[in-house]
């Protein structure tokens, strides 16, 4: 998708978007991944270390993307992959293998990328279904302030009360209001204390030899290559296309691939598309012009590599802070998105029900051989289609 009226300055919209985006990306889903390299048998500086490479990867991998394509393509680390190998434990060879599964996950995203009908298959997605895996996905998030409440109800009723009352008179900066709310908290939530100030250090990378055992090979780089694709790569190039983006799939797993190789021996788990901040950054919400959303990804990209400058502090604010604070900031970002993917996917009757099965799998959060519900959403929508295409056809 491009714009005539694309125009080279920074939108200030679409920068603000972009700093929500690196903020939501990073604190949602951070302890996810610090649990999973713990469970592979990383030291606590070999998280920071890979804490710090997967930020640079994730945010020189989308700065690249959506400068070089002019679309909103927002890259995210592997949450659904990391929560599998925290259930999945050490294996035989230590993290040092581990590292060694991740270079060669990175390497079978790059094969992925040469193999040209994954986008052709991507593309013939129905526009339904792919708004009502968008819904699911995003249904939890917007949920999330609400739950928040129940949680922390002075911080999450202050972060509510200041989005409904700026956005009553002026709709763009209610977002960044509520964020501010929400980090104000978090800092004074953080206790200041002798942990808390080491934090404050310049993150070390710690380099690992890799090694390549077969345990780790067939335990760990084939599940996290197949849950990559299937629950991050794939939905991710649905939501582009929800909103009208259609990115080179090689160019793009060749990036996102290449970037995981060369990160890996400095701990850094495996990035990939992303698909609530993808959903944050091509919506009409982070700039009216489609033509300039891609700056939001950009500029999100920018907010990783900085986050990535302070592994260690963000790592001690954000897990010694309730996550579900910057949650409901997003939940209430991606409302109108929400309720636009909600339009998209039940309007057409004719793939009303196929839609909904989807919607309510992907919401579900079914998980199937570590896979995740989103795939399993399009799975049965799809499948649904064809049966009612073939009693048509009858």
């Amino acid at each position: 998708m491009t714009s005539s009226t694309a125009s080279p300055f920074l939108s200030t919209r679409a920068a603000g978007t972009g700093l929500l985006v690196a903020l939501v990306g990073y604190s949602s889903s951070v302890a996810v991944v610090i649990q999973g390299l713990t469970a592979m048998g990383a030291s606590p500086a070999q998280v920071v270390s890979g804490l710090a490479a997967v930020g640079f990867a994730m945010g020189l991998s989308a700065m690249a993307l959506s400068r070089w394509t002019r679309m909103p393509v927002s890259v995210a680390w592997t949450t659904p992959g990391m929560a599998l190998l925290a259930g999945t434990g050490a294996v035989e060879g230590g993290f040092a293998a581990a590292v060694g599964a991740f270079m060669v996950t990175g390497l079978l995203i790059m094969l992925a990328g040469l193999w040209t009908p994954l986008g052709r298959w991507v593309a013939a997605i129905p526009k339904p279904l792919a708004n009502a895996m968008l819904a699911g996905i995003l249904l939890k998030l917007c949920l999330a302030p609400f739950i928040a409440i129940g949680q922390a109800p002075v911080v999450a009723l202050a972060v509510l009360g200041t989005w409904i009352v700026v956005g009553r008179f002026a709709r763009l900066y209610a977002v960044p209001a509520a964020v501010t709310v929400a980090l104000a908290a978090m800092v004074l939530q953080t206790p200041l204390d002798g942990a808390t100030a080491a934090a404050f250090a310049w993150p070390q990378l710690t380099a690992v030899m890799p090694a390549f055992t077969v345990e780790a090979l067939v335990g760990i780089a084939l599940p996290l290559f197949v849950v990559t694709m299937a629950s991050q790569n794939i939905p991710g190039l649905a939501v582009l296309h929800t909103y009208g983006y259609a990115p080179p799939v090689p160019p793009a797993f060749l990036t996102t691939g290449a970037l995981s190789a060369l990160t890996a021996p400095f701990g850094a788990p495996t990035v990939n598309l992303a698909a609530i901040t993808a959903a944050l950054c091509a919506g009409p919400d982070a700039e009216p012009d489609p033509g300039r959303r891609w700056q939001a990804a950009f500029v999100g990209g920018l907010g990783y590599i900085a986050l990535a400058a302070l592994a260690a502090v963000t790592a001690t604010l954000v897990l010694r802070s309730p996550p579900i604070l910057i949650e409901a900031v997003a939940g209430l970002a991606l409302v109108n998105a929400f309720g636009g993917a909600v339009q998209g996917a039940v309007q057409d009757e004719e793939h009303r029900l196929p839609a909904l099965m989807t919607l309510l799998t992907t919401a579900s959060g079914l998980s199937l051989g570590g896979i995740g519900s989103a795939f399993w959403g399009l799975v049965l929508g799809g499948g649904l289609v064809l049966l009612h295409r073939r009693r048509q056809t009858a």
